[in-house]
């Protein structure tokens, strides 16, 4: 299968650049997978869509300001966190570093024990050679928040830091961050990101992109759920390289995932498992919650076993699914994993077939854009 064949033409302007003022007013495009039936219709519309017996799962991940901005130091043979004035004579050059996943425990309050290593992607990453320190802030080495290592080096600019221990690093972070905001919305990161780029059901620190399905939903939308007596449950997949990184290869079947981190409580557990014994639907949304489940499912031959792990599931046209049902999804890039995912959900032809009509339509693509419901 050609990685081609998931090809579709997109006019540049319907890449949403910015939310809609309100979540729920997004447009719903709704796809029959067995009939291949198109309905337009707004996301206000998804309660009614649903059955009163389904369940609906949630990935309740949330953000993190996972984008920096450092300066390279030229002393290699300098530790980690080296005072040494003369690393001030060898810094140059910007460098931009997007946290992709924790290997290590992350410096918080009481939580100094271990290393904080993260892979990450680096740019410009040809010059970023292991043994170099990166300075994170506003000032001199000695007055920046963060200081990292590279220990590690990897293909298309991947690389493994470590960072210098420090007092409650989620709280640098979170000051010196910026929004990862896909290279594909053209401005930088605002403050309303920072809450917009966030889905309200987030708890569990730890993606890198959000799980744009679920940007949709407000409280009033859940509350109609759940006056409707729809159940929902919630898990957890933190969003890393293996959502977005690119196809680079011609074949389908030789592209190969990385992993991310997944956590599946034991009373989501009960819940999903419940539903698959009484053959109620079980609907995902985002692509991000199919891969913990269908992933989760092969650990468990049929069932969901509670706990967590690293999923690196890749679904493409002839996956079998063991588990879901009902997916809602944002319209994702050509020649895209998460496209590959939807097209075997529901059928290559009745996906691209829908995305050419959306195009027609004017629907908004990608992070900040329209979702599709595909049942």
């Amino acid at each position: 299968m050609l990685v081609s064949d998931f090809h579709f033409h997109l006019p540049e302007e319907l890449i949403a650049q910015v939310p809609l003022a309100e979540r729920s007013a997004s447009r719903l495009l709704q796809l029959d997978r067995r009939t291949g039936e198109l309905l337009d219709r707004g996301f206000r519309d998804f309660a009614g869509l649903l059955r009163t017996d389904d369940l609906l799962v949630l990935n309740n991940t949330k953000v993190f300001p996972a984008r920096l901005f450092g300066r390279r130091a030229g002393l290699k043979s300098q530790p980690v966190g080296s005072r040494n004035p003369a690393a001030r004579d060898f810094l140059h050059g910007r460098v931009e570093v997007l946290l992709t996943r924790r290997l290590g425990p992350a410096s918080g309050k009481g939580e100094n024990d271990g290393n904080n290593d993260w892979e990450c992607l680096v740019s410009p990453g040809r010059k970023i050679q292991v043994g170099e320190r990166i300075f994170f802030g506003q000032g001199e080495p000695e007055g920046d928040e963060l200081q990292a290592e590279v220990i590690a080096r990897g293909p298309f600019g991947e690389r493994t830091i470590r960072f210098q221990p420090v007092d409650d690093f989620f709280a640098h972070i979170a000051r010196i961050g910026h929004v990862p905001l896909p290279p594909y919305i053209v401005r930088a990161d605002s403050s309303a990101d920072r809450d917009r780029y966030q889905t309200v059901y987030a708890r569990e620190r730890g993606s890198v992109a959000a799980p744009t399905a679920g940007l949709h939903f407000t409280p009033d939308v859940l509350a109609e759920i759940k006056d409707r007596g729809i159940e929902t449950a919630e898990i957890t997949l933190h969003v890393g390289l293996g959502t977005f990184q690119p196809v680079r290869v011609e074949r389908v079947e030789e592209h190969k995932l990385h992993r991310e981190p997944y956590t599946i409580s034991p009373a989501a557990a009960r819940q999903i498992n419940r539903a698959l014994a009484d053959s109620r639907r079980i609907i995902a949304v985002g692509t991000t919650t199919v891969r913990a489940l269908e992933y989760a499912a092969r650990q468990g031959h049929g069932t969901i076993p509670a706990g967590s792990g690293d999923a690196d599931i890749f679904i493409y046209p002839g996956y079998d699914f063991q588990v879901v049902q009902g997916l809602l999804t944002n319209f994702h890039l050509p020649e895209s994993t998460l496209l590959m995912l939807v097209c075997a959900f529901a059928g290559r032809e009745n996906v691209l077939r829908a995305y050419e009509h959306a195009v027609d339509q004017g629907y908004r693509f990608y992070s900040y854009g329209d979702c599709m419901f595909l049942g």
